[in-house]
């Protein structure tokens, strides 16, 4: 556990020196030890073998706040002993409480028809802070405090670090099959132009937007740099139940175009494991390897179909499969800053309380979130307001940035269900060449 509160200590003063700052830190309830540091954290019962993994461990509504930030252990009082500042706001344990979703194991029973935990049942947006990454917010403060004790440590210029522009490949083509030929016919726009569009070429196909957004992307690449702008495309080689529908083959000759007009332009492979393998993890390995021998190159990258990474112990199997980097970290009903941060975080398993080596890239903005009636149900004019509110504050505390647009969203070549979508993605990438 000691590694754990260290690295979360780390994370919050986050720089080049953290590992020495945190030196000056400690984290106890011991009076004879508070003269070793300049700042002691006075831990609350969260911790505790009684306590932890219990109904009572979970935060009280309404929350405390300590300079105006929430606050989900301990109080918000601050006294100084002698030459050591006195902190009883537990920002520790409400950190390692967000980072870990720790609140998903004390709420098994609540879980969506997809088996995720709803965001509108989690404690961030019941809180009203979905919309803010209160971890990073904690480490303001504890720089702050730092400062005061006379440590030289500076902020960081607010800046975006980094752009993650990421799509997943659910519905690669609109009518590319016989069956979907057999469905035009029937129930959509009649046997000839269904006939027509499976006869025609890749960039005829309505779903096909492909070279649209690696044209956006690639413009904001050109700005901000190949290190600090990164796309991702996430294509999916497994799943048989109905939500992984439509079930395409990576080795067609369409899938294989795709593949290498992403590999030619520069975009990077992902795996999108499946909504099978969020059921049985198991499978994400076989997914995995399936994609890297038709991509001819080792993948490290994941995220799953539905965003549904149902339990937090699951991540094991991310690991065991040899994945580095999660990108599926959001809710699907409500964008915001689902583990507190807008930071990758190494994952901490909240069962054993293991630090893992696997990378946690938090989710910012999918575009079916801000639309779907089921979700946040917003038009363009407050989806852009919400938008742009999240990116002040990824770029406020120095983050990173996860967009993810899905290809059939963004279609100009038939009514779809939000058509502002595109408009809305070209709209974020023009800001952020601003910024």
């Amino acid at each position: 556990m000691d590694t754990v509160i260290s690295y979360i200590i780390e994370f919050l003063i986050k720089g080049e020196k953290s590992k020495v700052y945190r030196n000056h830190i400690g984290y106890t309830a011991n009076p004879t030890e508070f003269h070793k540091y300049k700042i002691v954290i006075i831990p609350s019962f969260f911790f505790r073998e009684d306590i932890y993994g219990t109904e009572a461990s979970l935060p009280n509504l309404p929350l405390k706040e300590i300079h105006g930030i929430p606050l989900l252990f301990g109080t918000p009082n601050i006294e100084w002993i002698h030459d050591t500042l006195l902190v009883y706001a537990d920002i520790i344990a409400s950190s390692y409480f967000l980072l870990t979703r720790y609140e998903e194991i004390r709420k098994r029973n609540q879980r969506d028809i997809h088996g995720r935990f709803p965001g509108k049942a989690s404690l961030p947006f019941n809180a009203q802070f979905i919309h803010r990454p209160i971890v990073d917010e904690y480490g303001h403060l504890l720089r702050d405090w730092l400062r005061e004790t006379g440590i030289p440590i500076e902020e960081p210029h607010r800046k975006i670090n980094r752009v993650w522009l990421t799509h997943d490949v659910d519905i690669p083509f609109y009518c590319k099959s016989l069956r979907n030929v057999i469905r035009e016919s029937m129930h959509g726009r009649g046997f000839k132009q269904a006939w027509n569009i499976y006869n025609a070429s890749l960039t005829e196909d309505p779903f096909f937007t492909f070279p649209w957004l690696i044209d956006q992307n690639l413009s904001l690449e050109k700005i901000w740099g190949k290190s600090r702008c990164k796309s991702i495309f996430f294509f999916k080689t497994g799943g048989k139940s109905r939500p992984d529908k439509p079930f395409y083959h990576i080795q067609s000759k369409d899938i294989q175009c795709l593949l290498s007009l992403c590999q030619q332009k520069g975009m990077t492979i992902g795996l999108h494991s499946s909504y099978d393998a969020g059921r049985n993890p198991a499978l994400i390995r076989k997914e995995k390897e399936k994609l890297e021998n038709n991509c001819k190159t080792l993948l490290s990258y994941n995220r799953h179909h539905y965003l549904s990474s149902r339990e937090p112990e699951d991540l094991e199997w991310l690991e065991k499969a040899g994945i580095t980097d999660d990108f599926t970290m959001g809710y699907a009903d409500v964008a915001g800053f689902r583990l507190g941060t807008c930071h990758p975080v190494r994952w901490i398993n909240p069962i054993n309380k293991r630090l893992s080596n696997l990378i946690l890239h938090p989710l910012t903005i999918m575009e079916c979130s801000l639309s779907d009636p089921d979700y946040m149900s917003m038009d363009y004019r407050n989806a852009l307001t919400y938008c742009l509110g999240l990116v002040d504050q990824v770029e406020k505390n120095n983050g990173e940035l996860t967009l993810l647009w899905h290809n059939n969203r963004v279609s100009t070549h038939m009514s779809v269900s939000i058509p502002w979508q595109r408009t809305l993605y070209q709209r974020l990438i023009e800001e952020l060449k601003k910024r």
